[in-house]
């Protein structure tokens, strides 16, 4: 994909997320290949004044993984666009005539220790971690159609990321078993799944480690300190405007938003 085209998608997506509105179609060639949605990714990071707060990590399911060698995607995520829950739901916008979806995630903050060597399984990725709490990613793009052009366009545009909640801190002493907490999401009350992260791939701490290695290949380990948010548990739930999201985390507690526009 020639550079002009990249320029014009990745403006496109920043003014339209500036102005808060929708895309009637995708703003050009669709990217066909992990390293042009990257380089999209990357000059829309170029043309924000915003700072990264974190990142979002999802999943690439079968058969796309085979192809396109990857079995995950992330997205930046402005740090303006991170809340903490303080008993109530946080109000969080979505765009209205694009896409909008919430999912229960684990938060992971990561700093960076001087001289580290990148962590290869779960024990030497706490070394890499300060806190872990529970969450809500809000999922959501100018583009209604994003997640069903795969994962090439949802990298594209922030990874389909636009705002994370972080909920109650997971404790220490919990995250050798993380994968064994059971997680349901309710919207408006009523419950859309439950599940655990046991068949996440290789969990939460293999999400930090996957970001870790793609900010390294692609030169943006200076922005690696942050928030990961580590992937859906129970799904990845389509939203509606005045729509009440909670995530029960068993054993930890609950995080709730309320979705606007």
């Amino acid at each position: 994909m020639e550079r002009q085209f990249v320029d014009k998608i990745a403006e496109a997506f920043v003014a339209a997320r500036k102005a808060g509105r929708a895309l009637d179609a995708y703003p050009g060639e669709k990217p066909q290949t992990l390293a042009e949605a990257y380089a999209i990714q990357d000059r829309a990071l170029m043309l924000w004044d915003d700072a990264v707060g974190g990142w979002k990590v999802g999943k690439i399911p079968p058969p796309r993984d085979a192809v396109l060698g990857a079995n995950r995607l992330i997205g930046p995520i402005p740090e303006k666009m991170i809340f903490e829950e303080a008993g109530s739901p946080i109000p969080m916008p979505v765009f209205r005539g694009g896409f909008a979806a919430a999912e229960a995630e684990f938060a992971i903050r990561i700093r960076v220790p001087q001289d580290a060597a990148l962590p290869t399984n779960d024990a030497e990725t706490y070394d890499w971690v300060e806190e872990v709490r529970i969450g809500i990613e809000i999922a959501s793009s100018p583009w209604a159609d994003i997640n069903a052009d795969g994962p090439c366009v949802t990298i594209s545009d922030h990874g389909n990321n636009n705002g994370l909640v972080l909920g109650p801190v997971v404790p220490r002493e919990m995250w050798d078993g993380i994968n064994e907490i059971a997680v349901e999401t309710l919207i408006n009350g009523e419950s859309v799944g439950k599940a655990s992260t046991a068949s996440m791939l290789d969990g939460p701490f293999g999400a930090v480690r996957f970001l870790l290695n793609n900010l390294t290949e692609r030169g943006l380990m200076d922005q690696a300190t942050g928030w990961v948010s580590s992937g859906a548990i129970t799904g990845v739930h389509d939203v509606e405007i005045g729509q009440a999201v909670e995530a029960h985390f068993a054993g930890v507690g609950s995080v709730g938003v309320l979705i606007t526009g």
